[in-house]
């Protein structure tokens, strides 16, 4: 069952991904097909810098449940098994506490722009933008939680390998 819920979150980040590289780009090429015909577009700058946050935090989720971000499973691959397993918990621990401060720290930026509205897009809440912060943050952390019985199996075998600590390339 985890292993199908963790299928169904990475073919939902993918699509989430996806949809939002593409937004991107039609927006990009759009903006710059407007400026260079002279007439710039009043919300281009803002909206492109919005959708590439959004970018950056699901991507980064789905680079967490696919093991794609920084690691050093060379290193945790030649420590003996009980440091191994020591690392891999302190490791994860210490990746969810920082995007669990994340999530806390956005849910209270949400709170101070209570009201705020898009400078070029007024009828656009700066809390629906923002709210990536806060919902990337705890998506991250559902994903980092979701490839960890692989990683930690992995770091507990008896002779592991670096490959089978890092689930990069699966």
């Amino acid at each position: 069952m985890l292993s199908t819920g963790r299928k169904a979150l990475e073919r939902l980040l993918e699509a989430v991904v996806l949809v939002l590289m593409a937004g991107l780009f039609v927006v990009v090429v759009i903006g710059v097909g407007f400026r260079t015909a002279g007439a710039a577009l009043v919300w281009y700058d803002e909206v492109a810098s919005i959708g590439l946050a959004w970018l950056t935090y699901y991507g980064a989720a789905l680079a967490a449940l696919k093991r794609a971000h920084i690691g050093v499973p060379g290193l945790v691959a030649a420590l003996e098994r009980p440091w191994r397993l020591v690392a891999v918990a302190t490791a994860e621990a210490l990746v969810i506490g920082f995007f669990a401060l994340v999530a806390w720290i956005g849910w209270r930026v949400l709170e101070v722009l209570e009201g705020g509205r898009l400078v070029s897009l007024p009828w656009v809440p700066e809390q629906f933008t923002q709210s990536i912060i806060p919902v990337g943050a705890v998506v991250f952390i559902v994903a980092q939680l979701a490839s960890l019985p692989e990683i930690w199996r992995a770091a507990a075998r008896p002779d592991p390998t670096a490959a089978a600590l890092d689930t990069s390339t699966e």
